[in-house]
């Protein structure tokens, strides 16, 4: 599933805005207008914080979605 508002993990957080990070250093154009910084991380920060990031999580084995979205173990 494709979300695009923050997630609730801060390990995920980081590790979706170092990517988009990593992204906006090769060349990419940042998707918020007038970024408040032109540092790719605070950029990478902004974008998801905005929730115009579109990103997916990966699903880990023995963990299923419940109701609410929100991940369970079996």
């Amino acid at each position: 599933m494709v979300e695009s508002q923050a997630p609730d993990s801060k390990f995920a957080f980081v590790v979706i805005a170092a990517r988009r990070a990593r992204q906006l250093m090769l060349g990419a154009s940042p998707l918020v207008a007038n970024p408040h910084s032109h540092k790719p991380t605070r950029v990478a920060v902004e974008e998801l914080r905005a929730g115009v990031l579109e990103f997916q999580l990966p699903q880990i084995p023995g963990e299923t979605d419940d109701t609410e979205g929100k991940r369970r173990k079996e």
